[in-house]
């Protein structure tokens, strides 16, 4: 088990705590040992799938508070440039996570597309515990925005999961809008969408990245708030490089496990 002693983590058991958990830690002030073990166990699980290094923004909504929710796991500055999280109008930041107002709130990361990720290798996607109709059919859960040909984004919209790349739109029908759904770009052409650790659907892809940062519970259209505001919570989300189907797979489990840790999973 993992315990604080004088601001550092410390082992108790067989092993040592991953350093890249422990940066995380200190900085969103996680003083949970349960929390605090979960955290670890994601950063190794991540790192033993390979996955770590593809990952750009990990949000993983820990600790209660806005304060903690804030950070960016890989890199756990309170920068623009680390991509650490503003909240802007209403949120509920509890243990199970962060919960936008459906109206106002959103979360800038602070992340360009176009600056940060690669054209034909992409991805995104978040963790949700809430399966509520919206009352717009055009909600959008992250992402920005220029133009039909230069966008990122996944979006539940009740009865089907979807998402756009670079001017094509893939969708999934699908009741149950809980749990991880993520998409990725997997070459110049090869674009995904895949549910709980599933690729269910396969597209292609074209055009050219969004310039606009990144929201988390609205679509950042040139700076302004889309008319697609959502309300379900947010457990986990991030951006990465692409991810193959198999590496989704493994990063559902990590994820999950994760989930699970905290008593949140669904």
């Amino acid at each position: 088990m993992i315990v604080a002693t004088h601001g550092i983590l410390a082992n108790s058991g067989a092993g040592s705590v991953d350093t890249d958990a422990q940066a995380f830690i200190t900085a969103a002030g996680i003083t949970n040992t349960t929390q605090q073990n979960a955290i670890n166990t994601l950063v190794t699980d991540l790192k033993s799938y390979n996955i770590w290094t593809k990952m750009k923004a990990i949000y993983p909504f820990v600790g209660g508070s806005a304060s903690s929710h804030k950070w960016n796991l890989k890199d756990p500055r309170d920068l623009d440039a680390a991509f650490r999280l503003v909240f802007n109008g209403g949120w509920t930041h509890s243990s199970t996570g962060a919960l936008p107002n459906g109206t106002t709130g959103y979360a800038d990361t602070k992340l360009k597309p176009n600056n940060i990720l690669t054209l034909n290798s992409n991805s995104l996607g978040y963790y949700s515990g809430s399966n509520i109709t919206e009352t717009n059919p055009d909600m959008c859960n992250m992402g920005s925005f220029n133009s039909v040909t230069q966008a990122f984004l996944v979006a539940k919209l009740n009865s089907r999961h979807a998402s756009r790349t670079n001017g094509n739109e893939l969708s999934y029908n699908s009741t149950s809008m809980t749990g991880f759904n993520t998409a990725s770009r997997q070459s110049s052409t090869v674009w995904v969408i895949n549910v709980n650790g599933v690729n269910v659907v396969t597209g292609t892809a074209n055009g050219t990245l969004p310039t606009e940062n990144v929201w988390l519970g609205n679509l950042n259209t040139f700076n302004f708030a889309y008319n697609g505001w959502v309300k379900n919570d947010f457990r986990f989300a991030y951006i990465s490089d692409g991810l193959s189907n198999s590496e989704s797979a493994n990063f559902y489990t990590a994820v999950q496990a994760y989930q699970t840790s905290l008593g949140r999973n669904v």
